[in-house]
């Protein structure tokens, strides 16, 4: 019996560092880890929970009525819950930030330039790429318009509360706030400064021997209160619970595999789970990868098997991801409800369509003809994840690592964009 390693998490992420340069990688107050020696330890992605942002201004100068008085005004802010603002933390230091942002919800109100006060519902605090000119900028999430850059800010990680600070950075108004407001010889100014406190969560969780090797990862389900988190329908892959070689046996030198699933809908509206000829349900494709080559195995990664896709049918109200299932089941996936397909109910033959027949954006088809298995023959392989035996071989493919693949394609997620362009929640289906 050929065995294989099924990883269904990504690959750990390339350690980050900071430096103290001050414009354009802002310093940090830990030291680095590496004086820890060795690689052996426990590396977590985190995101933003919650939080608070504070914006110390000088309105004077910011709304252009008699200079700078030096007298500051706060505008407060709360952090949208689970803000994609991402951390790296290794041993429990702090390693780095990635690009993210971090939504701001206002908490108090003052006059400000009408160009910024348009804004104030959808500002975000956005780390940027490395290369840009400032590591951090105040902008509007919805335009892409920068009101302010960020400078001299330090971050500083609490581990023991989980806790995420980023203090003394300084408010320069930018080149286009400057234009905007008519006063262009302001672009630069310093106007203020800005504090965040934020508290993480991890969404990864890696440990790693001394060889720097992956021992386990686990993906940890969001702190995420009440029932439902995210407005309209969005379903996703809460895990992956299985890869099973269907009925066993082989044909030409090939097997068919078939990967459980269990789908979480993390939006506040039931998603449609209406059996055929109803399209009002979720398509469930699913691909098998191979990385190896060189002597780290890491050369090259390639896709070694696809299946076509299971049409899901009724759906159950468990609640796997911790999103508060409204106990809704059945013809819907309730909101903060969880169901599960086994690998052998998703290898199903009966029950398994062609990609051909849908479109993998909106996830439309055509209801009466998506699952016609009229006209051919089955074998043990048929419409499984097909993959060549040798592809699985570990004598011919020592120390490679295997990467099954799941995605749920749910029409009900597409008609709802169309009807919401701001609640577009079709991106993020595939684990």
């Amino acid at each position: 019996m050929l065995k294989s390693k099924l990883i269904r998490f990504a690959l750990p992420l390339l350690l980050l560092c900071t430096n103290s340069s001050e414009n354009s990688v802002a310093g940090s107050k830990q030291k680095t880890p590496d004086s820890q020696g060795g690689a052996t330890g426990t590396l977590q992605k985190m995101i933003v929970e919650s939080g608070s942002v504070m914006m110390d201004a000088d309105l004077n100068r910011l709304n252009g009525s008699g200079g700078t008085t030096g007298k500051l005004e706060t505008l407060r802010f709360a952090i949208a819950a689970n803000s994609f603002f991402p951390i790296l933390v290794f041993n429990d230091l702090l390693r780095g930030p990635g690009p993210g942002s971090i939504a701001l919800i206002p908490q108090n109100s003052t006059t400000l330039p009408a160009v910024l006060s348009a804004s104030i519902n959808q500002l975000t605090v956005e780390k940027l790429a490395s290369g840009e000119p400032f590591d951090l900028a105040v902008r509007d999430a919805k335009t892409g318009f920068v009101f302010f850059n960020i400078e001299g800010h330090q971050y500083d990680y609490d581990a023991a509360a989980r806790l995420l600070s980023i203090k003394e950075g300084r408010l320069l108004i930018s080149r286009d706030f400057a234009n905007a407001l008519g006063r262009p010889s302001d672009a630069g100014a310093v106007v203020g400064k800005i504090s965040v406190g934020a508290a993480m969560q991890p969404i990864e969780i890696t440990h790693l021997d001394e060889n720097g090797d992956v021992k386990s990862a686990t993906l940890p389900a969001l702190n995420q209160p009440g029932v439902g988190t995210v407005p309209g329908p969005d379903v996703i892959v809460g895990d992956l619970i299985g890869l099973e070689q269907s009925d066993n046996g082989s044909v030409g030198g090939r097997v068919g595999l078939a990967l459980g699933t269990d789908a979480c809908n993390k939006g506040t509206v039931d998603v449609g789970w209406h059996a055929l000829p109803s399209n009002d349900h979720p398509f469930i494709p699913q691909n098998l990868y191979r990385m190896s080559g060189a002597a780290d195995n890491t050369e090259q990664f390639e896709q070694i098997g696809q299946s076509w896709g299971k049409h899901a049918f009724a759906a159950a109200s468990s609640n796997t991801c911790g999103f508060g299932c409204n106990g809704v089941g059945g013809d819907h996936l309730g909101s903060g409800c969880s169901d599960a397909y086994g690998a052998g109910l998703n290898g199903s033959q009966f029950g398994i369509g062609s990609r051909a027949w849908v479109n993998p954006f909106t996830g439309n088809f055509s209801g009466s003809t998506a699952n016609d298995h009229s006209g051919h023959v089955h074998d043990v392989t048929s419409h499984r994840i097909l993959v060549d035996v040798n592809d699985l071989n570990t004598t011919l493919n020592p120390g490679a690592t295997y990467f099954a693949e799941a995605e749920y394609i749910v029409p009900h997620e597409g008609t709802w964009c169309q009807a919401h362009p701001d609640q577009c929640n079709m991106y993020n289906n595939a684990s």
